[in-house]
């Protein structure tokens, strides 16, 4: 169900879609997250931390590549988030992206959840 904000933006080869679920905010990816795409995920996220959301759930369930650049946004999203008493939590990664999570030891960083259910079902975490 989608309560308050929702919105979009979109390049080539990444789009990502925002809206508020609760007391979380979800974003969602959709295609290649990468050195040319990264701002497309920094900025909604910057703005959402802004805005004074700090449990962010990342839907990853549409995500079908993420390089370093990728990973250091989410590492960045991450830190601000905690600083305001929350944290980023990954949900429904396909197994191309949970391998760079896995490789770079980044997985044991973030809340990793199997669905996007399971992720907005611990919002009490």
């Amino acid at each position: 169900m989608d309560h308050g904000m929702a919105g979009s933006a979109r390049s080539g080869r990444l789009l990502v879609e925002v809206r508020e679920e609760g007391s979380s905010a979800v974003v969602t990816p959709a295609g290649e997250l990468d050195h040319h795409t990264a701002d497309l995920l920094r900025e909604p996220l910057e703005d959402l931390l802004g805005k004074g959301f700090s449990r962010l759930v990342v839907d990853c369930s549409r995500l079908e590549f993420c390089d370093s650049t990728g990973l250091n946004v989410l590492l960045g999203a991450r830190l601000k988030a905690e600083a305001a008493g929350g944290g980023v939590h990954l949900a429904g990664m396909l197994p191309v992206v949970a391998r760079v999570f896995e490789i770079t030891g980044a997985e044991a960083v973030f809340t990793v959840h199997d669905s996007l259910e399971a992720a907005l079902a611990g919002e009490a975490d």
